[in-house]
């Protein structure tokens, strides 16, 4: 038997077992030749200022009290040129909104010049300055967004807003969520306690960070026992408007109100005793009553018929509407500029401000609805409806909408779980 010493044992572990294989005593392995073969290559050429031509890439944050000096100087950049330019340029202003904890890239070569600098601005925006041929280039450029859906829901305790901040729903959505049913609920009046809602609706980021929100695509509003489902789509004439599940607009004509949160405080009535006069007379519309300033809006679509002042309306709005619709905007603190006689206005434009010019004690709106020159209680009335859905157009709608109206019954479901478990 060999001695260990002369054998090369090499163990193949399989699920048979272990084989071992090894070379026989004074076994003469065959030579190999080899031969040594030199050879020169050429090197690349390098450029005698290649350390100059480098670019360095390096981001820093704003620190609170920061200059752009301060700022660049952080960043490694020691060019006079770039600091001339960033001082004196006016398309350099986005440079002096830099705020506090916002990054700044900066590219500069080995000598410090500047080659570039990037940064969003507080409209974020991509602010980006560059060197070129005959000095530097500042461009502002709209931010590729990552656009997201974000559901939430809510329950009525006390008021609207107080519910979506519980929720987490920023004001800008809950603002459009009343808008969205400002045809079929009066958010002054006809909210109770127990009143639900559920909102999907758009949150934009920009490098991860949430930026802003977009538009509501769909939204669902239980008032009174009454379910009112809304979801967003483009209609005939190129517009987003909103829809029930079976193609009704959403939203009727006219707005209920021409101001989004107010409070009445003069009714219609066919006998009020009138402040400054001192008689009875009728009041042919609705005071709402609001701080000077406060926005108020055109309840429908229309043409302005007339605009400035008009007696004892003070400064004042007159609109024509579709049929024999017509609309009444008065004692307005100012009128917005570009409604004259003959603009034409959509639903929701801001064309006014509450004021208390001509005939009244204190700022508030005077709104009048007329049907055939005749003055109606908005308050009361029956409102035109917009246009449906074409037939030919369902189809695809109802396609559309189909996974948003999935996710309102998703959250239907949950609320009834969560509502279950809280009793």
């Amino acid at each position: 038997m060999p001695t260990p010493g002369h054998w090369l044992a090499i163990a193949v572990l399989s699920l048979s077992g272990v084989a071992a294989f090894g070379l026989a005593p004074d076994t003469t392995l065959p030579t190999v030749a080899t031969r040594t073969v030199e050879r020169a290559l050429p090197l690349p050429a390098l450029p005698d200022d290649d350390a100059a031509a480098a670019v360095y890439w390096r981001e820093e944050r704003v620190l609170r009290g920061d200059t752009i000096g301060s700022l660049l100087a952080r960043a490694g950049v020691d060019d006079a040129d770039a600091m001339r330019f960033m001082r004196t340029s006016p398309d350099a202003r986005p440079l002096y909104q830099l705020r506090p904890g916002r990054p700044v890239r900066v590219a500069v070569d080995g000598s410090g010049a500047l080659v570039s600098l990037e940064f969003r601005t507080g409209a974020n925006d991509e602010f980006v300055v560059e060197r070129a041929a005959d000095g530097f280039r500042a461009t502002t450029s709209a931010a590729d967004a990552d656009v997201r859906t974000v559901l939430r829901s809510g329950e009525i305790r006390t008021s609207l807003f107080g519910a979506a901040d519980a929720a987490g729903i920023p004001d800008a959505v809950t603002i459009a969520l009343a808008e969205v049913f400002a045809g079929d609920i009066d958010f002054h009046h006809d909210l109770q306690r127990g009143d639900r809602f559920t909102v999907v609706y758009e949150e934009r980021y920009i490098d991860g960070e949430a930026t802003g929100t977009g538009r509501i695509v769909a939204a669902e509003f239980v008032n009174r026992g009454q379910t009112l489902r809304a979801f967003l789509w483009r209609d005939e004439d190129g517009r987003d408007a909103y829809y029930t599940e079976e193609g009704r607009s959403a939203r009727n004509a006219f707005l209920r109100s021409p101001m989004e949160f107010s409070r009445i405080t003069s009714g219609f009535s066919l006998a009020r005793f009138h402040p400054i006069l001192q008689q009875w007379r009728a009041h042919q519309g609705v005071d709402y009553a609001a701080p000077a300033g406060t926005p108020v809006r055109a309840t429908a679509d229309g043409i302005v018929t007339s605009s400035g002042w008009q007696g004892g309306y003070g400064n004042a709005i007159f609109l024509r509407h579709q049929g024999t619709y017509s609309t009444v905007y008065g004692h307005l603190s100012k009128i917005a500029p570009a409604v004259k006689a003959g603009a034409r206005v959509r639903q929701g434009d801001t064309i006014g401000y509450v004021g208390a010019t001509g005939w009244a004690t204190g700022p508030h709106l005077h709104y009048e609805f007329r049907i055939a020159g005749e003055a109606r209680n908005p308050l009361t009335v029956a409102m035109p409806v917009a246009e449906p859905i074409g037939p030919e157009r369902l189809a695809a709608f109802r396609a559309g909408i189909a996974p948003h109206a999935d996710t309102l019954a998703l959250a239907r479901t949950l609320s009834g779980t969560a509502l279950a478990a809280a009793r």
